[in-house]
């Protein structure tokens, strides 16, 4: 292999096709530099839509990768509970159900211990293919006839047809373009490729595919959107206009387009959604982290997707080795509308004084913040795992018994004793359960109580205003209102806040014990106010199960609206 990765009795091919694709671009005067983007670095085919922010990597003819840097929350290496996200659709496919993981950055960003993802701007394009592998290559492993014209094209049409996304090929293709272009990075005899490249005490990254559940992240809008409060939402922009920001169904009719035409998303990615389905790092399972592992996961929809199916957690299965029905053969799958976006990944143990590091950091970790993780409620939660611990032991003391008659009665004491303490931990989640419930309808309470001073108060601002109005002695009122106000809006938030968590946490636990929760609360007597605050914490709850999701600014419109007209008489 030559020392710039490309094969030796192609490489002639490879630069020879960028110098006409360099010169195509500058004799069809496609990419203007202008004074808006002096920030941003220049317009070239391999970046069409450059931004401040970008991140370049030099591939092999002049040719670029450039990534966009995306921050996680939290900070540290393990950081805390910010990071945990929801992914999934409730009212999507059935590969799409809601699902908690913690997201986490591959590099850190920052001397404040921030962290942060990188992930590829555009999609994985033809020419990017031959920068590394080679135009033979291309022609080789494509199954698009379209593709065999490559080598007869000049000037704009070569331009485009080496900007369209590269699809056609084979995964194990795609993996190999990657395991490539590492090796033309890392060649230690040109240590100025990884200059840019983000590292981890100071070892660089490399090149792979983004894994499910970073692609999502990414896609709904990171941080920005979290703190935004539209992480949740299906879509980072509005579904009307996906035609502004996606080649689907609609616009594309099964006709992928040169990448970067559409606009980018709030984190300055092109085509997420539609164009070409891309590959993910992870095989496809029916949930994304349990169940059958099958093909390649895929995500973002392509130019064969309805606009009404385009969403964050849309996902399909990648067949690699699929089923010719009616040749009855196995064929290693080449889709028309399945591409790829590379990532940038590091090794999570990259140094012996950085694992020490970590190592010291997971204690505090384990101590504090593991149990309130996803992972923590699967594995470190006490209840849950003493439950599964107590009911694996059955079928094990049923076979001891099976195979030693004569230990019956002791193993049936130990059979006794367990279904006593299975008894107990039963109890301990029911009541639990019935504690958040109550501790919320408190929350609740409040919030009503909150909100009727507040309309009283409203009232008496807008007299008082009026009255200060005509005479300044009563600009003093107006003050002292407003600060009362200001006081009641903190005091409401933080109810509401306390409502949100305990239901969220509530949402935690099995609808036999949420069910129980409520019939006991429900059975005791309550005054009117606490009556209709227990219907509308019972309808959050239960939207809350449902969706896994709080909507804090509708359910406080329905305590506004239920206290509107409220008398405690």
């Amino acid at each position: 292999m030559s020392n710039d990765g490309v094969r030796p009795g192609r490489r002639l091919s490879a630069v020879m096709f960028f110098l006409f694709f360099a010169a195509a671009c500058v004799l069809s005067h496609a990419f203007p530099i202008t004074a808006a983007l002096a920030e941003a670095p220049p317009q070239t085919p391999f970046n069409p839509k450059p931004a401040e922010g970008d991140l370049i990597l030099p591939m092999p003819g002049d040719g670029q990768m450039v990534f966009r840097r995306v921050p996680v929350p939290g900070s540290g290496f393990w950081g805390d509970q910010s990071r945990i996200i929801q992914i999934g659709d409730a009212a999507g496919g059935i590969f799409e159900g809601l699902q908690r993981t913690q997201i986490s950055g591959s590099f850190p960003s920052g001397p404040d211990g921030t962290w942060e993802l990188v992930m590829a701007k555009y999609e994985l394009t033809r020419g990017q293919f031959v920068a590394v592998m080679g135009m033979d290559a291309l022609l080789a492993a494509s199954g698009d006839p379209e593709d065999q014209k490559l080598p007869t094209l000049k000037g704009r049409e070569l331009r485009d047809a080496l900007m369209m996304p590269l699809a056609y090929v084979g995964h194990g293709d795609v993996l190999e373009f990657i395991r490539r272009y590492n090796q033309w990075l890392f060649d230690p005899a040109h240590p100025e490729r990884v200059e840019a490249m983000p590292r981890v005490d100071e070892a660089p990254g490399f090149m792979r595919l983004p894994t499910e559940d970073e692609w999502e992240y990414c896609a709904r809008g990171g941080l920005t959107a979290i703190q935004a409060g539209t992480f949740d939402n299906g879509l980072p922009f509005p579904a009307a206009e996906a035609n502004e920001f996606a080649w689907h169904l609609g616009n594309a009719k099964h006709q992928l387009r040169p990448v970067g035409l559409r606009k980018p998303d709030a984190g300055g990615f092109h085509d997420i959604f539609g164009n070409a389905q891309e590959m993910t790092s992870g095989l496809f399972r029916p949930e994304i982290w349990q169940g059958k592992p099958g093909g390649v996961a895929v995500r973002g929809g392509s130019v064969s997707t309805p606009p009404a199916d385009l969403r964050s957690a849309l996902r399909a299965e990648l067949d690699v080795y699929a089923w010719n029905v009616d040749e009855k053969k196995v064929e290693e799958r080449r889709s028309f509308n399945t591409g790829a976006r590379l990532a940038i990944g590091a090794n999570v143990v990259v140094t012996s004084a950085q694992r020490t590091r970590i190592e010291k950091e997971y204690e505090a970790y384990k101590a504090e913040l593991r149990k309130t993780m996803p992972v923590g409620r699967t594995l470190d939660n006490l209840v849950s795992q003493a439950s599964v611990q107590i009911g694996s032991a059955d079928p094990i003391i049923e076979r001891l018994i099976k195979e030693n008659p004569g230990l019956r009665e002791p193993l049936g004491a130990v059979q006794s004793t367990l279904e006593k303490a299975r008894e107990r931990l039963e109890l301990a989640q029911r009541e639990s359960a019935r504690s958040l419930a109550q501790d919320a309808a408190r929350n609740g309470v409040n919030l009503s109580v909150y909100l009727s001073r507040l309309a009283r108060l409203t009232d008496t601002l807008a007299l008082a205003r009026e009255l200060a109005e005509t005479s300044a002695r009563y600009q003093e009122q107006v003050a002292a209102v407003e600060k009362s106000m200001g006081e009641l809006e903190a005091a409401l938030g933080e109810q509401m806040q306390g409502y949100k968590d305990k239901i969220g946490t509530l949402g935690e636990y099995e609808k036999a014990y949420i069910d129980f929760a409520f019939t006991e609360l429900e059975a005791r007597e309550m005054t009117k106010r606490e009556r209709l605050v227990m219907k509308l914490l019972k309808g959050h709850a239960q939207s809350f199960a449902d969706q896994r999701r709080a909507d804090t600014d509708l359910w406080l419109e329905e305590f506004r609206k239920g206290f509107a007209e409220f008398s405690d008489s």
